[in-house]
């Protein structure tokens, strides 16, 4: 596309021309000046004399060494050196020398440490025992930026167009404020809500509950949690943002957002809406639109969703709303509490089409439908966390749940089914329209009770959960069956239905140290007991009353099953500063029950035994390095309903029944995963992978006749795996102190072997999958940036029977995004994604451009925001993609959202100011 050209081409000659700098390099030696010793992990940072503009920065290594690189404009510069218990250091340095040695720096013990005082650094980065800290006023962003764009200027942090973030490779998995939660735990209200002038420090640690963080226990240290600290003097007022804006072909959008501080209390209150497919805070494809107040995930289907939170939901074209409010504060020294409310809904469309080939050992046959669907979904949740310190060694937490979730949807479809001549075979029409209501309730209690200097404790946990949902669900159906024994099948149907939960775990923990804060004995004791109750109560229609009063015992059922499980487990965990270790082993006893009210002959009480053990490894090289491995067997059952041989034939063309005689699955996995990250260099590198093997894994068994009516059952199998292997390497180059340059490679690649049945006929079918990518980022600091991406994917299939072709697809995917920021207070932005199916048949679009384009100029000191966005700018989104199995091979395209073009108008406004003061900026609405 010749516009698309110019686009990159444009950017590239922006960034092409780059000013002169002259290379330093800048070594030397850190030790205690009474020990000699080295000093390992202090931080080294290189800022200019003029302005105190960092430069760049460093750690030092296992001997004490740092080197300072780089490329710089400026001649003078000053050498710091921060370690956590000294004194700081000072030198300045002549930059235009290029290679400078120090030598040996001596420093001294800071007498301030003796009374166990915390001093402010200003070194950008500190690296603690088990706490990574970054400075925020050492980073510089854009002056409106908000906490996701200063967490993609820190070193080692990775952010995602999802908001998804990475820390040496780790997701952060929780984002606190000041300590507290910020909307329960979702990430993304929080980097994009939140401005970087309200914050001081972020800091990131491993991710940790409360009770474990109140006993000093070790965390997930494959995931993370990021604190954002607010400064005492901007820790009282509001701030925000408001926004709006319309379009064509009837599209709008607004979202607003208002946070009031008062020191350790905190209320927020959030608001949105739009019919763009977005959650209920997304502007749109360009973050920018609204301040980088959005969040975008919406799957190739049109389904969406915030971090695994749903906001609306739904397929096609989706109309979603929601409103959520967050409260946290500290009663006191001993107690503290926070309590969040979201409702989100959704409205939507959506029309699909699908063409399958069915494989067959002896043949095949094909399957064409048309389908549309029309969804109404509204949610609610709310979630509340206290801690109660009874004393210093007693702590109380209470975390209550409450979700209720109604959903109303209107279903059609029409289907045929012809064999490899062309002939119809089977064809069915049905209509469906479903109410469901769903109540969750959950409350989870744990008492920890601590005592000594050893880290020996004692807890009990306790967790209740009530759940109770109700459907309604009204059937027309016509299935006609052609061939030599022809039939039709009319239905005209009403099933209620109610599944009820009733949940019941206690467990109790006790840690004996063994060697003082080093080697503990770990005894635990679980008990767990759910009772789930399921009743469908079918009726058929009945001409003469004009009601659904004909009961419909076949396709009825009314199960009540328990699930009861104890497990007993010993365990040992060894840590020292660098090495983390431990192991535990446990015995499970499980009872399945399972009583049939409508058939009791299908009653079933099976019992199984089973050792589950877990082994976890973690060792640190250095602040810069680590591996982490884990290994562990579960013991999984199968699911009551299939163990139950009731025979359920709801669907005609799919028939169901249970395997009474299926054994429990035991599942044998492994994970290991090595980082390495040079701050210096801006270099780091990280390798992961995992296997994945079971015993006695649970499959569909399905027999499809020449009616091409499937039955299915289940079965045993064996030999089932799979494995996954990745690796990533990131690359910084500072051009100079306002230009650089990121470079970025990962793959990864995947491969599987899962053991099935196709009418009878076992085979064991392999699936590999690879997916290398490749991608630059090219940073110019007030001028803008441009991003790239290419990304191959390759996927294999050998199904290991002659009946079946293996399958090869390879898919092809470039985007290019760009930022310019053409004069003061005007931005352009471009998102242009290019993606390549050659696989997809025939009827079907193969390829396309997708461009959405951005300007935006911000006014009045930068509180107002106008931005005007074409979405789709080539008018070429597209949604069809292609699937395959074992066997099958699938093509689907579904409605997608089309081109439009929106104008909007935000706000923002912020009021903190010092502590028990507020500032003098206004909150209005114009």
């Amino acid at each position: 596309m010749q516009s698309v050209r110019l686009l990159l081409l444009a950017g590239i000659f922006l960034f092409s021309a780059f000013a002169k700098a002259q290379s330093f390099s800048i070594t030397g030696t850190l030790k205690d000046k009474e020990t000699n010793q080295t000093l390992e992990a202090a931080t080294v940072f290189l800022e200019t004399v003029k302005d105190s503009t960092l430069v760049t920065y460093t750690i030092t290594d296992q001997e004490g060494v740092f080197r300072l690189e780089g490329r710089s404009q400026e001649k003078r510069a000053r050498v710091n050196v921060s370690f956590l218990g000294y004194k700081n250091y000072a030198k300045e340095v002549d930059l235009s020398q290029g290679a400078i040695k120090l030598g040996d720096i001596s420093l001294e013990i800071s007498a301030a440490t003796l009374g166990e005082i915390v001093l402010k650094s200003r070194a950008p980065i500190t690296v603690k025992k088990d706490t990574l800290e970054f400075n925020v006023s050492s980073f510089k962003t854009k002056k409106d930026a908000t906490v996701e764009d200063l967490l993609k200027e820190l070193p080692g942090v990775e952010v995602d167009e999802n908001g998804k973030i990475l820390v040496n490779g780790k997701e952060v998995s929780k984002i606190l404020v000041n300590g507290k939660p910020f909307f329960s735990n979702d990430p993304t209200i929080a980097t994009r809500n939140l401005t970087k002038e309200i914050i001081e420090k972020i800091q990131v640690v491993d991710t940790k509950s409360d009770d474990e963080a109140f006993t000093g226990e070790e965390g997930d240290d494959d995931s993370k949690t990021i604190n954002l600290t607010i400064s005492e003097e901007k820790n009282k007022g509001l701030f925000g943002r408001v926004a709006g804006g319309a379009g064509t072909d009837d599209r709008f959008e607004y979202a607003g957002i208002v946070n009031s501080f008062n020191n350790d209390r905190r209320i927020s209150v959030l608001a949105g809406g739009n019919n763009i497919n977005s959650p209920g805070f997304s502007f749109g494809e360009i973050q920018k639109m609204f301040t980088n107040i959005s969040s975008m995930s919406v799957s190739s289907n049109g389904t969406f969703s915030l971090d695994g939170r749903s906001f609306g939901g739904g397929q096609g074209i989706v109309n979603s709303r929601n409103i959520g409010a967050n409260y946290a504060d500290d009663y006191s020294e001993d107690v503290d509490a926070s309590l969040d409310y979201f409702y989100s809904g959704a409205n939507s469309f959506d029309e699909r089409i699908v063409e399958r080939e069915n494989i067959l050992p002896d043949r095949r046959f094909f399957t064409n439908s048309i389908s549309r669907s029309d969804t109404n979904a509204d949610s609610h949740n709310v979630n509340g966390n206290i801690n109660i310190k009874r004393d210093s060694t007693i702590l109380v937490n209470i975390r209550p749940t409450f979700n209720r979730a109604d959903r109303e949807s209107r279903f059609a479809r029409n289907e045929e089914s012809l064999n490899e001549t062309g002939d119809l075979i089977n064809q069915s029409e049905n209509s469906n329209l479903t109410r469901n209501t769903g109540n969750d309730f959950e409350n989870n209690i744990s008492i920890t009770k601590k005592w000594g200097d050893k880290g020996a404790f004692i807890r009990a946990r306790v967790q209740n959960e009530l759940s109770r949902q109700e459907s309604e669900d009204f059937v027309q159906s016509t299935t006609q069956i052609f061939g030599d024994n022809p039939e039709t099948i009319t239905r005209d149907q009403f099933t209620d239905g109610e599944t009820d939960l009733t949940g019941f775990n206690v467990n109790l923990s006790y840690r004996a140290p063994l060697i003082t804060k080093k080697l503990f004995l770990d005894l635990d004791l679980g008990y767990r007991n759910d009772l789930r109750k399921r009743r469908r109560s079918t009726f058929d229609f009945n001409e003469s009353t004009q009601q659904y009063d004909q009961f419909n015992e076949l396709l009825s059922t009314n199960f009540e099953g328990r699930n009861i499980r104890a497990f007993p487990e010993i365990g040992l965990s060894y840590r020292t500063d660098k090495l983390s270790l431990s192991a535990s082993s446990g015995y499970v006893f499980r009872t399945l029950e399972n009583t049939d009210n409508l058939r009791p002959e299908l009653d079933i009480e099976q019992d199984f035994e089973a050792v589950e053990f877990t082994t976890n490894l973690n060792y640190r090289f250095s602040p810069k390095m680590s591996i982490y491995a884990r290994a562990a067997k579960t013991n999984d059952p199968p699911d009551v309903q299939q163990l139950n041989p009731f025979i359920d034939v709801t669907d005609p063309l799919d028939i169901v029944q249970g395997n009474p005689n299926l054994s429990p699955a035991n599942r044998y996995t492994g994970y290991v995963s090595f980082r390495n990250y040079d701050f210096q260099k801006g270099a780091g590198y990280g390798f992961y992978g995992n296997i994945n093997v079971t015993e006695d894994d649970v499959v569909t068994r399905s027999v499809i006749g020449e009616d091409l009516v499937r039955r299915t059952t289940y079965e045993n199998v064996d030999g089932n795996y799979s494995t996954y292997l990745s690796a990533n390497y990131n690359k910084k180059i500072k051009l100079d102190s306002i230009r650089s340059l990121d470079l970025g490679a990962r793959g990864y690649v995947n491969l599987s072997r899962s053991v099935n049945f196709n009418n009878d006929v076992q085979y064991a079918s392999k699936r590999r999958t690879a997916g290398p990518a490749v991608n630059t980022t090219l940073d110019w600091k007030s001028v803008g940036n441009l991003r790239t991406e290419y990304r191959l994917n390759l996927t294999t299939n050998e199904f290991g029977i002659a009946a079946f072709e293996d399958q090869e697809f390879v898919s092809h995917d470039v985007s290019i995004n760009t930022t310019f920021n053409m004069i003061d207070h005007l931005e352009w932005r471009n998102d242009v994604t290019y993606n390549y199916n050659p696989n997809i048949a025939a009827g079907f679009q193969r390829s396309a451009w997708f461009w959405n384009t951005t300007v935006a100029y911000s006014f009045y000191k930068d509180k107002f925001t106008a931005t005007m966005k074409v979405y789709d700018l080539l008018d070429q989104n597209t949604n069809a993609r292609r699937t395959a199995s074992a066997n099958f091979i699938q093509d689907i395209q579904s409605t997608v959202l089309e081109q439009y073009v929106m104008f909007s108008l935000s706000y923002k406004f912020n009021t903190l100011g010092q502590k028990g003061e507020v500032g003098d900026d206004n909150f209005r609405f114009f």
